[in-house]
């Protein structure tokens, strides 16, 4: 039995009545044409759908004909009101009942047992029931609403991610060709291994975006069911984003992929050019270490010294690399060759930091004679400005020390103790004019006393333990050599030979 209307409607609000629930019908109209033309519905009704998307739409998929049912019945009821209204220009109490009924009342039959028709738990199903307008029209928006929810959220997918997915697997395509040119394949390298695993990865996606749409869609609510209408906003429109992290993950791995493999790229056409570099670096100190040992003889014949450090020989391991990463360029196995040429480029330059400071410490003894020879002539020169050149005191002890530093072999620490000793003949005795004034320190000379071998007290510096065992054998470290003339280039003065 229906439901009563309640109070009978006056006509003014019998003709507000007919112009809103018009206005609606007109409304619910437009709508259902344009969710009948939306290319969402015509992709989800000829596609051949699996999983999330099929189970929706088994259900959401019968809202249209049944919306189309409902509006059918919405506009029957809405023209039999407006027949009742044009009987009379002034209706009267009976037709003012009627449209009352028609209008508030429970008058429109529908199918009963209908999808989104409330069910009551163990209440038989009814075949028909009868609701009022307002009541059909919120049917009508709850079923549209669903409706477009899950084709506007099926249409995002399938706009954003299908030509995505093309791109990235036309870029995969160009990393396989890349990594086939180098060598890379499944099974003999990881990076092809992953160009496999990416390869299947991405035409799952592409099968789950063409037949599964749903799963790739994140709403930010629980998704519109029978009888619900979303708060807020436009009933029906999608609220979510297209859920794009497994096609992103596979993007960054493929572009780490396609970075490695332009790595090995750059070492295909350079790797000539590196390994060359690294011979270079070998015959650097090969030559540097050769000339290590032809200067250690020189310091052995020149310098008075029981210890001077050996030479290391060659790097024979290092070149057995060099010809194994020959071998791994033959055979283009680059990814191989990567590690192994950084490892050897860093090697050889070791080898050659080596071969250098071994020339250093061999020659370290010759550029001390150098320096005290310096430090000699410009004590010398100091002389001559302060006139005591001829002083038989100043002369004698030039002369030693000239003779100890020309003399071969070199006992360096006679000759610095030589030196100092003929700075301190340059200095005025205390209580003659000039004492203290520091004016036997030669100006502009950078030597001074008491530092490298300035000193009688001081210690041959970076030479080792030789040259203090054979001061303290000495005494004075001059060895028996006599006071006298400067000898000549060649002659034999107490087992020296001079010159060098």
């Amino acid at each position: 039995m229906a439901a009563s209307a309640g109070p009978a409607l006056s006509r003014e609000e019998v003709d507000r009545a007919l112009a809103r629930l018009g206005a609606e019908r007109d409304a619910v109209e437009s709508a259902l044409l344009s969710l009948q033309d939306h290319p969402g519905l015509r992709l989800l009704d000829g596609a051949g759908l699996t999983g999330r998307t099929q189970e929706r739409w088994s259900v959401v998929g019968q809202g249209l004909p049944l919306l189309w049912a409902l509006f059918d019945r919405y506009s029957e009821a809405l023209a039999s009101a407006r027949a009742v209204r044009a009987r009379k220009a002034r209706p009267g109490g009976p037709e003012l009942a009627e449209l009352s009924e028609l209008l508030t009342g429970d008058a429109v039959t529908v199918p009963g047992g209908a999808p989104d028709g409330p069910q009551r738990l163990g209440a038989p199903a009814r075949l028909v029931e009868r609701v009022s307008l307002d009541e059909l029209m919120e049917r009508m928006n709850s079923w549209y609403a669903t409706v477009l929810e899950v084709v506007s959220a099926a249409d995002a997918v399938w706009t954003a991610l299908p030509a995505r997915i093309d791109l990235l697997i036309a870029e995969l395509r160009r990393v396989q060709t890349l990594a086939a040119s180098l060598g890379v394949r499944s099974g003999t390298h990881p990076l092809g291994d992953d160009l496999e695993a990416l390869d299947a990865d991405l035409e799952g996606l592409r099968t789950e975006v063409r037949t599964d749409p749903l799963a790739l869609w994140r709403p930010a609510r629980v998704p519109a069911q029978r009888g619900t209408v979303p708060d807020g906003g436009a009933p029906g429109l999608p609220s979510g984003v297209v859920d794009t992290e497994r096609f992103d993950r596979a993007g960054r791995a493929l572009d780490g992929v396609r970075q490695e493999l332009e790595n090995l790229l750059r070492l295909r056409d350079d790797a000539e050019e590196r390994l060359q570099g690294v011979g270079d670096l070998l015959q650097r100190a090969d030559a540097t270490l050769a000339e290590a040992r032809r200067a250690r003889g020189e310091v052995l014949a020149k310098i008075a010294a029981t210890e001077v450090p050996a030479v290391p020989g060659p790097a024979s391991a290092l070149r057995e690399r060099i010809v194994l990463a020959l071998d791994l360029r033959q055979n283009g196995q680059w990814y191989r060759l990567a590690p192994l040429l950084d490892a050897l480029e860093d090697a050889a330059a070791k080898e050659l930091a080596r071969a250098r400071q071994s020339l250093t410490e061999v020659t370290q003894p010759l550029a001390v004679r150098a320096e005290l020879r310096g430090r000699l002539d410009a004590y010398k020169a100091m002389a001559a400005r302060l006139r005591v050149s001829e002083d038989p005191v100043v002369l004698e002890r030039y002369e030693k020390a000239r003779w100890l530093l020309w003399s071969a072999p070199c006992d360096l620490r006679a000759a610095a103790g030589a030196v100092a000793r003929f700075q301190q003949a340059l200095r005025p005795a205390p209580g003659e004019p000039g004492a203290g004034t520091g004016a036997a320190e030669p100006a502009g000379s950078g030597y001074g006393v008491g530092t490298g071998y300035g000193g009688a007290g001081s210690s041959a510096a970076g030479y080792g333990g030789a040259v203090q065992d054979r001061i303290e054998r000495d005494g004075t470290g001059l060895g028996g050599a006599a006071a006298g003339g400067e000898p000549t280039d060649g002659q034999a003065v107490d087992g020296r030979v001079q010159g060098g």
